[in-house]
């Protein structure tokens, strides 16, 4: 096969906090990552989300930039604080208004809306008044937030997506979520978070069921497959390990109503495991997602841990400078993450492997036989503007033709994949690197430091990216 199939969604992704900017215009009130992106600016020189990449007075020229590209696909994230400033209450006129301005755009230009409805941006007044997430309380708010939103663009809206990357939350919570001080030294509390947005997210679907006509529904993994650093016995057994507990574990919990028992037998015995209330499983069995959503970057490698080991969550980079990440993750006596030496990585130290896209996409679709959707893919660099104004990103196009080609293969023995829809459409701020990491197709002109205009200039790679659009992928070859 060489042409994907007639209705396959060619897209591309953002996300509300890392693109809109406006974060205290016309009613919006802060998200902890307004708070959490300050506080990086002030440690780090990184740009905060006040104006990012200004998408909220850009939107227009934004989705006329994407019709040219040929997308037929947008994925974006929706900002709780800006439709319910307080997260609960009064709604913001205003801020419906805008998503209902952007989504009759996308329309218009024959571009299909996949809303998110949470990607990281919690409302600032929900973490001051009970801690976020940790609190049970947030279930029962975000409900109130997605039946507003989700009654309001029903009949624009066929594509949902819940919640954002919730293995990633538990990876990097202090990255995601605003954390007390007091709090961080309890790692229980990662888990606890996630099993309050699992409730959250079987809600989020049924309302999607309930007020949608033809309405589908699914959850956002961040998903990495995990290779045995070597063919020893305990190697493969902490790949199997970590594959259970970074990606199995929230698979199972969305697709066959339970957590998965291995990794959640290792939870208990180091005192990690959430609380589970009488009904919460219930609430999540009754629940149904009709596809899975994927964000892939890169694959990870695991090792044996002994017992006595400390445990560690993952480590990041924060200078682009290869091999500076600050650690790797350890679970005692269960696995440890480690380089992979037979991949090359980018600056941050991300294995590059499209091979693993492809084992991905065969091995979920076998698990579970559910429809699959790219929703992020995409290599972070310091892409730059030459005096003509061109951005010469051969090696985005490289990793992008790459990652595709493995698409089809997946499709081709089997896998029912509706769409490909790489990070990001625009550059964005990233939430560890600011605007010095850049993963658009479109460059915006801004720094960490200075936000000049925010001027639009379209990279070699969106040129690239609308002929395999055009050629329906037959252009892969090329």
């Amino acid at each position: 096969m060489n042409r994907f199939p007639n209705n396959f969604m060619w897209g591309a992704s953002t996300s509300a906090y890392q693109f809109e900017g406006a974060a205290h215009l016309d009613g919006k009130k802060s998200s902890q990552q307004d708070i959490i992106n300050k506080l990086n600016e002030e440690k780090y020189g990184f740009a905060n989300a006040e104006i990012t990449s200004d998408h909220y007075h850009h939107f227009k020229e934004d989705v006329k930039l994407m019709k040219e590209m040929g997308l037929n696909a947008y994925r974006f994230s929706i900002s709780w604080p800006r439709v319910l400033p307080d997260g609960t209450g009064k709604v913001n006129e205003k801020g419906l208004q805008f998503y209902n301005d952007l989504i009759d755009e996308l329309i218009r230009n024959k571009i299909e809306p996949i809303v998110t409805l949470y990607h990281y941006d919690c409302p600032y007044e929900l973490v001051k008044k009970y801690g976020g997430w940790l609190n049970r309380q947030i279930i029962y708010d975000f409900e109130e937030y997605c039946r507003l939103v989700i009654h309001a663009f029903k009949d624009k809206v066929k594509y949902w997506t819940t919640i954002n990357e919730q293995g990633i939350i538990v990876q990097f919570w202090t990255k995601k979520c605003l954390i007390d001080e007091k709090d961080q030294k309890n790692d229980q509390l990662r888990y606890q978070i996630n099993h309050h947005m699992n409730l959250a997210h079987a809600i989020a679907c049924n309302l999607v069921h309930e007020l949608v006509p033809g309405g589908l529904v699914g959850p956002v993994t961040g998903y990495s497959p995990v290779y045995p650093a070597s063919n020893r016995p305990e190697d493969v057994l902490a790949a199997m390990n970590a594959h259970d507990l970074r990606n199995t574990f929230y698979l199972d919990i969305w697709f066959k109503g339970q957590y998965h028992k291995a990794a959640m037998t290792y939870l208990e015995k180091q005192g990690l495991a959430p609380k589970i209330k009488e009904g919460d499983m219930e609430l999540i069995q009754k629940s149904k997602s009709d596809f899975l959503a994927i964000n892939y970057y890169r694959s990870d490698c695991a090792c044996a841990s002994q017992d006595t080991d400390q445990l560690r969550f993952m480590g990041i980079n924060l200078t682009g400078e290869k091999g500076k990440i600050d650690g790797y993750e350890t679970h005692p006596g269960f696995y440890k993450m480690c380089k992979n030496d037979k991949l090359e990585t980018t600056q941050w130290d991300w294995a590059i492997d499209p091979t693993g896209l492809e084992y991905l996409l065969r091995d979920i679709y076998t698990r579970y036989q559910i429809p699959l959707i790219i929703t992020e893919n995409g290599i972070g660099a310091r892409d730059i503007l030459t005096d003509d104004f061109k951005i010469h990103d051969d090696y985005r196009i490289d990793y992008m033709r790459e990652h595709i080609r493995h698409i089809r293969n997946a499709i081709d023995y089997g896998v029912e994949v509706l769409g490909y829809c790489p990070w990001s459409a625009f550059d964005v701020l990233s939430t560890t690197n600011g605007y010095e990491k850049r993963y658009g197709l479109i460059y915006v002109d801004r720094t960490n430091q200075d936000i000049k205009e925010c001027k639009r200039y379209r990279k070699d790679s969106s040129y690239w990216y609308e002929k395999i659009i055009k050629s329906k992928g037959e252009l892969l070859d090329e």
